[in-house]
């Protein structure tokens, strides 16, 4: 796999503190996203940061959206300037970019493909949390959009292990490589 790293991006997507906290074990995930995100700076990749956030009271959330909705009530008075935050383990430099999602792809309701046009990306390098939300939702459509892709599967983290397994060993390679952050930066 030839890696041109004027064209690659690392994508940490939804590691905000909150979210981390609920995934089981993160703490793994999150020092090997943190290596990640040396190995990048160092070879001059850009690391892009996307999170999930909200206006104040979630007025983006329809009564449709099954997973969203959910959250609104309980939600609802959240100070979204916390719940943003990124862990303070891979937190972003001053200059690196951050974008805000409103739906489980980084793509949905956010500027990250503006921004990947404007850095000409055709080759993203996937970590966050979860496998089963931000990770899966991304991979498929960017998949769609024809980027190369890459899912470092130790840089990501899912309320269920087994589904974790699953993904990362049969449904990601049918569309991406999937290696481990070891692996990766030996490329």
């Amino acid at each position: 796999m030839e890696q041109l790293s004027q064209q690659t991006a690392l994508l940490v997507m939804d590691m905000q503190s909150v979210i981390a906290n609920m995934v089981p074990d993160s703490s793994a995930a999150l020092k090997h996203t943190a290596a990640a995100i040396a190995y990048a700076r160092k070879k001059n990749i850009p690391v892009i940061y996307v999170v999930v956030g909200f206006r104040r009271g979630m007025p983006e959330i329809s009564a449709n959206n099954k997973g969203f909705s959910a959250s609104k009530e309980r939600m609802a008075n959240a100070d979204m300037l916390e719940w943003v935050k990124i862990h303070p383990d891979v937190a972003p430099l001053p200059n690196e970019i951050i974008t805000t999602k409103r739906r489980i792809s980084a793509f949905a309701g956010s500027d990250l493909e503006v921004v990947l046009r404007a850095f000409s990306i055709q080759h993203l390098v996937l970590t966050g949390f979860s496998t089963s939300g931000v990770v899966l939702s991304t991979l498929r459509e960017a998949a769609d959009k024809d980027y190369r892709l890459t899912v470092l599967s130790d840089c990501c983290g899912d309320g269920d292990e087994e589904v974790h397994r699953v993904l990362v060993t049969k449904v990601f390679p049918r569309q991406a490589d999937v290696l481990t952050t070891g692996k990766w930066v030996k490329l």
